[in-house]
């Protein structure tokens, strides 16, 4: 994985931005979640070069989000695809959270058909916030905070 200053950075948040913040990393886990997992249907779906395709993918590799199996097709040479980890398709919510605020806040007359479903019934679903208990905190009533002792340590100059 690339050296990154967030790579150790105490917030979670740049933490995760130094792996899914890459420039193409999203658009490669949005399409291995729809169940595409060799590097041409990455390379054809998404128009990206090889070499940064192969980048990214190692990065992913690295990160645990994605893990590299071995496939061979009768009559020809092992190849290799990548499919998601359990930290992968953890990622579930975050791109929905995206697609979300991206239909409402950057609409397009022609925007994708993408959309986050129940598996069993088919019906759209929404991201939200949840108590401990399951119930829903209205979006409103969500704030982030600091938590006393957990302050961060100046940037290095």
């Amino acid at each position: 994985m690339r050296a990154d200053p967030w790579s150790d950075d105490a917030c979670p948040i740049a933490r995760t931005m130094s792996v899914l913040g890459q420039r193409w990393a999203i658009l490669i886990i949005r399409e291995a979640l729809l169940g595409r997992s060799r590097f041409s249907e990455f390379r054809q779906r998404l128009g990206v070069a090889s070499d940064v395709l192969s980048a990214r993918l190692s990065e992913l590799v690295e990160a645990g989000i994605l893990q590299v199996v071995d496939y061979q097709e009768p009559g020809d040479r092992t190849r290799s695809r990548y499919v998601l980890t359990d930290a992968g398709h953890e990622l579930v919510s975050v791109l929905a959270a995206l697609g979300q605020w991206g239909h409402v806040h950057r609409p397009r007359p022609q925007s994708s058909q993408y959309r986050f479903v129940e598996t069993a019934t088919g019906e759209p679903v929404r991201i939200g916030f949840q108590r401990k208990d399951g119930t829903a905190v209205p979006r409103g009533q969500v704030s982030l905070t600091e938590q006393p002792g957990q302050k961060r340590p100046p940037p290095p100059l």
